[in-house]
This record gives C-alpha cells, sequence and structure tokens, in this order.
C-alpha cells in the first residue's frame, strides 16, 4: 500500500506537467496570433484557387480527402483557400496527405500557426526536428522543415512526420523568424502567404528514415507545380490588390 503512493503521486505530477505544457504551447501560440494578426494585404484568395492543383504528379496519384482535423486549423488561422489531399505512388511504395492553406488578408495568422503546435495540442509528442534543403534541379534548394511526432504506447506507437514550409509571393521561407520579419515590416508588404504542410504516418511499419524519404520524395516531385500555382495566384492578387486598381483607375 505505501509503495504505491508515490507512484500515484508521480504519475499525478507527471500528468498536472503535461497538462501545463501543452497550455503553455495554446497559450504562446494565441499571443503570437494577436501579435502578426493585422492584415497586411486588402485583397482574399478566390477560395477556389487551388483547386487547380494537379491530381497527377509524376507517378503520384492524388484523391480530395475531408477537412476533418483540418478544420480546426483554417478556423486558426483564418485561411481563404485549401486543399487537402492524400497522393499515393503508383507502385503502392509510399502516401503522403497534402495540406496547402493560402490567405491574402491574414498573414499574421499563418506565420502564427506551425505544425509543432498544433500537433502537439492534438496529443502528439516532439520526437525530432530539422532543417533541410533538398534538391529540386537547376541548382535550386527547397529549403524546409521536417518534424517527427509520436503518440501511443511505447511499444507499438503512432508516428507522423511532417514536412512543411511557407511561401510568400512565390518566396520559399523555412524559417519562421525571417518571414515574421517580412510580414511584419509594414502594411500591404505580403500579397498572398501559404503554408504547405506534406505528411506521412505509420504504426510499426516504416521507419524514421523511410518516413523521412517519403515526404521528401513528394517535396520534390510537387514543388514545381506549387510554385507554379501560386505564380498564377500571385498575378492575380497583383492585379486585383488596392494599389494596383487605384493606380489602373488613375490612367
Amino acid at each position: 500500500m505505501t509503495n504505491d503512493n508515490p507512484n500515484r503521486r508521480s504519475i499525478i505530477v507527471t500528468a498536472i506537467g503535461a497538462s501545463l505544457l501543452v497550455f503553455a504551447l495554446g497559450l504562446a501560440h494565441r499571443v503570437l496570433v494577436a501579435r502578426l494578426s493585422t492584415p497586411r494585404s486588402k485583397t482574399p484568395i478566390d477560395p477556389a484557387a487551388l483547386d487547380g492543383f494537379p491530381l497527377q504528379i509524376h507517378n503520384w496519384t492524388g484523391e480530395d480527402l475531408p477537412l476533418y482535423e483540418s478544420e480546426v486549423i483554417m478556423d486558426m488561422i483564418n485561411a481563404e483557400a485549401n486543399i487537402n489531399r492524400r497522393y499515393s505512388q503508383d507502385d503502392g511504395v509510399g502516401s503522403v496527405s497534402l495540406f496547402i492553406a493560402a490567405s491574402g488578408t491574414t498573414a499574421g495568422m499563418m506565420v502564427g500557426h506551425a505544425p509543432e503546435v498544433c500537433n502537439v495540442l492534438s496529443g502528439y509528442s516532439l520526437v525530432d526536428q530539422r532543417f533541410v534543403e533538398l534538391p529540386i534541379g537547376d541548382g535550386t534548394k527547397l529549403a524546409c522543415r521536417i518534424v517527427q511526432f509520436s503518440r501511443g504506447g511505447s511499444l507499438d506507437p503512432e508516428k507522423k512526420m511532417v514536412l512543411y514550409y511557407y511561401m510568400a509571393d512565390g518566396q520559399l521561407y523555412a524559417n519562421r523568424s525571417q518571414l515574421r520579419f517580412r510580414v511584419r515590416r509594414g502594411p500591404n508588404v505580403v500579397n498572398c502567404i501559404a503554408q504547405v504542410q506534406i505528411a506521412v504516418s505509420s504504426i510499426g511499419i516504416l521507419d524514421a528514415d523511410s518516413m523521412v524519404r517519403i515526404v521528401s520524395d513528394f517535396a520534390v516531385d510537387s514543388a514545381s507545380s506549387i510554385a507554379e500555382l501560386f505564380e498564377h495566384i500571385q498575378k492575380d492578387q497583383s492585379i486585383d490588390s488596392p494599389r494596383a486598381i487605384k493606380e489602373g483607375g488613375s490612367r
């Protein structure tokens, strides 16, 4: 009986500590969003702007998925356009989920959201994170972050790997600090900001290296299609921006 009390106290203390950590992360996220939520562009993204993203990318075939958990993300960052899809390799080797959210009016909220926050709040534990640069041809590299999470028992936990990066008017950012600096420079600095998340989950089947390879392969294969998509969006935003409309009307 007396030996159980220290164990019980240890469990209670651990649970309280975990709850405080989740609360602190959520509070930090809300503070960051509040600081950066001032609109930087007055032209919203067309909700259908991302619908033209191809379902076939090299040997990956996509299918649209219901939002479900992504609806929470959408409410958090107030994104105006999004796609949520699963892409599977034709040979059945790999499968990833792709989530892209874009906005022209809530740049600060987009910067305030990160997988490290929302996944921990969803019950995952942060295992590892790294900055990588993936060669995508012509000597250019895709700068991004890869974050590893786990959830469940220690014997056979659910593993999740998320590769993500931001885009602001076609420029890539893996470092939120650099993007945050640009967003905070002044009104109308950013016409379109987006976050791209590529994720894979596994329970006991794939090891961490295999999961990193899968999300990296898709990131490389999809990079040019994503860049082209946002080139078109950026042109539309430039044409529809208040400044362009004012200058056009004064001619």
